[in-house]
């Protein structure tokens, strides 16, 4: 295959036959963009060494990353035909990319790939108040839909901590959720329908854009969480909801992680439906204050998080902070307005960047427990962080159970980035042993690979493979992701 041949070991490495290597690979590299050339305007295809290696990587820390051959971006569902028609009568890689905000190494390219940045599609093509649909290209950012949903009066729930820069492609890719799925769902749950270029170039559409649908097997559903390995996702119609009043946040302060645990438990098991329940540790509060002069109370072990946007969501906020205190809550304070709750849940975006900021380079997890599993989970994380000498500070999606324990390290220190990638594995370990999974929104891509296999076990493997060369026999999508 092109810039990915296997070839047979050579008796010697000598300077004629690197030169020679060298000659062969520019010469396939340029056949293979005339080709594309042919079916892309020249502004589309990008092979400068310099700017092609800033499309090689997404976000995530240890996951390896390859030199493309070429970047394309695309504007049409055609060119995205054309590419692919090449790629496979060439058998070239293609790595498909959104806005490269994933952290599991799930859009990195693979060396001598073609690189697919979809980020130049990004047309909203309909909004429907009626239907209650809204039909996208995958470059649209989330933060964008959903400014232009509201104008309607409507409401797109999944909401990602990068939701001002991540792609609705790139969410569909990697089944992303956000602060408001302990109410509303994540990603796979609004998504009705797709057109979905596959790797040998043909258009398939699955789903609908009815309300209910039930015809053949849910295809659409299979391609929600694929991370680009089944196919490239060129359009999506995604489900609205009305938009609901403005939301008020309570937070809560308490002496240990544990206690805060002990109220997320009775908080749901209480019947109540927050439209958000997020927590904190000490470590994340001290790291945002320190990013952003926010004034969060560092006195605390642990800031919980409440919100809803019911139509009296005082009388509900009442009723969560008596639960707080019950749990062993210091200190309860509801937001008086609508700015003092849009300042805490900024506090709450900005978490994985202020802790990114610690030392440098973080391994963000994301191992999802059963919520009854959640304290057991917090804890064991503060005695890895212990037993490797790191700093890890935790914010999670408590309502759903959905952790993000943030390994600070220096990656520079050899003995500091082993310990860091041990204590990363260990607690991925941790939340299988606690009933729960390896993620809960961030995906596999290179980082979980082996621990995919761990936690759905051989006959799981086969059968996702079996999946995977159904829709790609030639294995060029995406390769050496998820599987």
């Amino acid at each position: 295959m092109i810039m990915s041949r296997i070839e047979a070991p050579r008796s010697e490495d000598t300077a004629e036959t690197r030169d020679t290597a060298e000659t062969r690979d520019t010469a396939e590299t340029s056949g293979l963009t005339d080709r594309l050339l042919a079916g892309l305007p020249a502004e589309a295809v990008l092979t400068d060494p310099d700017v092609t290696a800033s499309y090689a990587h997404d976000m995530a820390s240890f996951c390896p990353a390859g030199a493309p051959a070429v970047v394309v971006l695309p504007r049409t569902v055609e060119q995205v035909q054309h590419v692919m028609r090449i790629a496979t009568e060439l058998r070239v890689p293609v790595v498909p990319q959104g806005a490269r905000s994933g952290l599991s190494g799930a859009a990195n390219a693979t060396d001598g790939c073609i690189v697919l940045s979809l980020t130049r599609m990004d047309r909203i093509l309909e909004i429907s108040p009626v239907d209650r649909i809204a039909v996208v290209e995958p470059g649209v950012i989330n933060a964008a839909l959903s400014r232009a949903v509201e104008e309607h009066g409507l409401y797109y729930p999944p909401d990602p901590s990068s939701w001002e820069m991540c792609t609705i492609g790139g969410n569909i890719g990697t089944a992303s959720g956000g602060l408001c799925c302990v109410k509303y769902g994540v990603t796979a749950e609004y998504v009705l329908g797709l057109d979905v270029v596959l790797a040998d170039g043909r258009l398939m559409s699955t789903g609908r854009r009815t309300a209910k649908g039930v015809a053949g097997y849910d295809l659409t559903r299979l391609f929600v969480g694929s991370e680009g390995s089944l196919g490239i996702v060129v359009r999506a119609v995604l489900a609205l909801r009305p938009k609901p009043p403005q939301q008020l946040v309570l937070a809560a302060e308490f002496p240990s992680a544990a206690a805060a645990c002990d109220a997320v438990c009775r908080i749901m098991e209480g019947g109540h439906v927050p439209s958000l329940l997020e927590l904190m540790d000490r470590t994340t509060v001290k790291a945002v204050n320190d990013l952003a002069r926010m004034g969060l109370p560092e006195t605390t072990e642990s800031l919980l998080l409440a919100a809803f946007d019911t139509p009296a969501p005082a009388a509900d906020l009442a009723a969560v902070g008596a639960l707080c205190e019950a749990a062993g809550a210091t200190q309860v304070v509801p937001a008086e307005d609508a700015a003092e709750s849009e300042l805490l849940l900024q506090a709450r975006r900005l978490s994985l960047t202020a802790l990114e900021a610690v030392k440098g380079t973080t391994m963000i997890d994301d191992v999802c427990v059963p919520r009854s599993k959640l304290g057991e989970m917090l804890e064991g994380v503060e005695r890895i962080a212990g037993k490797y000498r790191l700093t890890i500070g935790v914010c999670a999606h408590a309502g759903d159970g959905n952790t993000h324990p943030t390994v600070c390290f220096d990656a520079q220190d050899e003995d500091e980035s082993r310990r860091a990638r041990e204590s990363f594995d260990e607690i991925m370990a941790l939340g299988l042993e606690l009933g729960g999974t390896i993620t809960g929104e961030h995906g596999v891509g290179v980082l979980k690979k082996e621990w995919l296999a761990r936690e759905i076990g051989p006959v799981g493997v086969e059968m996702q493979r079996a999946v995977k060369h159904a829709f790609d026999p030639l294995g060029i999508l995406n390769p050496g992701k998820v599987l």
